[in-house]
């Protein structure tokens, strides 16, 4: 018999994109789909059962079904429909909480794949150029979808420790951009202006959803030789951008903020939409956070198709032009930073000062 696969999530665009992916795969015999609400695409020939993963229903689930592999894509920083921040907190932590729990008591479940997120790391003054896997966070996330992933990754570790015949793969996924982002930082870079941290300009890295959904399957299934599919594996695409450049690429010009009033800038931004403009996500707007990769390419034996320049491109694409042409907004930010420094006139200086002939000082 095939493999019986359960994806969490499915409402979301990008949930349905890996049913559909993964039940074209031979050794799939059925795929699963669940989330709280019904999905407004199509799942293909999946099955699709209306569950909240909060509730203990979903062990139900997971014993009709004989289900062997699970793959958890609940895990998000934006309310689906109508949902605010504490309904997506408790579909992120509680949720994830009853799954495992169901999991550690299902006898056919094998495997476990946990979209998480590159911001467990958290973004501080004294960072490291470059995280890897094991580095260990200056200063933890202390609220948002970044303190969710710690969470949900702190339960993930405990059932790995009571379930050690369940292969476990944690995918921590750079920002994800692309046509169909629905992220924070998607809202963010969907505003006509982008404020900015006056005096910072953080590197940035993403991951297109086409190779979230390529990794997320290369997880579910079998390793193959000289692969290892479980553990926990940071996924981006190559390369940084810094606030900048992204700014540029999207034709929208950005409006620096001092520090001090960065968080009222955040509360103005979630009453227009934006969800989880949170401290850690403008902690990363300011300090920028870069991962390793490596792990990702030598032992999960995965190599994204897009760049982090590449993901964002497309993400560019899909959002239409901004206020100004790209090309004339970097030409103007480039004449300015090439312009010669000249310290500001005192304020008793007439103004023609600047425009006396050579010698007249």
């Amino acid at each position: 018999m095939g493999k019986v696969v359960l994806v969490t999530g499915v409402a979301r665009q990008l949930g349905g994109r890996l049913v559909r992916r993964i039940q074209r795969d031979p050794e799939v015999d059925r795929v699963i789909g669940v989330d709280a609400v019904s999905p407004g695409h199509h799942l293909g020939g999946a099955d699709f059962v209306r569950a909240d993963i909060r509730q203990p229903a979903i062990a139900r689930v997971l014993a009709e079904h004989a289900v062997d592999t699970v793959v958890h894509m609940d895990v998000t920083g934006t309310p689906l429909g109508a949902g605010g921040r504490t309904s997506v907190k408790e579909t992120n932590v509680i949720g994830t909480m009853q799954l495992l729990g169901a999991c550690q008591k299902s006898p056919s479940v094998r495997r476990l794949v946990v979209k998480s997120s590159t911001s467990v790391y958290g973004s501080a003054p004294r960072d490291p150029a470059v995280f890897t896997e094991t580095t260990p966070p200056k200063s933890l996330p202390s609220g948002g979808f970044a303190k969710d992933a710690v969470e949900v990754e702190g339960y993930v570790r405990g059932f790995a420790r009571r379930r050690p015949d369940v292969a476990v793969c944690v995918l921590r996924f750079a920002n994800i951009l692309g046509p169909g982002a629905d992220s924070p930082l998607a809202e963010y870079f969907s505003l006509p202006v982008l404020p900015t941290v006056f005096g910072y300009d953080p590197r940035l890295q993403f991951v297109h959803e086409d190779d979230v959904i390529d990794v997320l399957r290369i997880a579910a299934h079998e390793p193959r030789r000289g692969t290892l599919n479980s553990g926990t594996f940071n996924v981006a695409g190559e390369g940084v951008l810094l606030l900048s450049q992204c700014s540029r690429r999207l034709g929208r010009p950005t409006v620096p903020v001092l520090l001090p009033a960065v968080r009222w800038v955040g509360s103005a931004l979630r009453s227009v939409g934006v969800s989880d403009f949170s401290p850690e996500q403008i902690r990363l707007l300011t300090h920028g956070r870069v991962v390793s990769t490596e792990q990702m390419r030598q032992t999960l034996g995965f190599e994204p198709k897009y760049t982090t320049a590449g993901a964002f491109a497309d993400f560019a694409r899909s959002r239409g032009p901004g206020l100004l042409p790209p090309d004339a907004l970097a030409r103007a930010v480039d004449g300015v930073a090439a312009l010669p420094f000249r310290p500001f006139a005192s304020a008793a200086a007439p103004a023609t000062s600047t425009l006396s002939t050579p010698g007249a000082e």
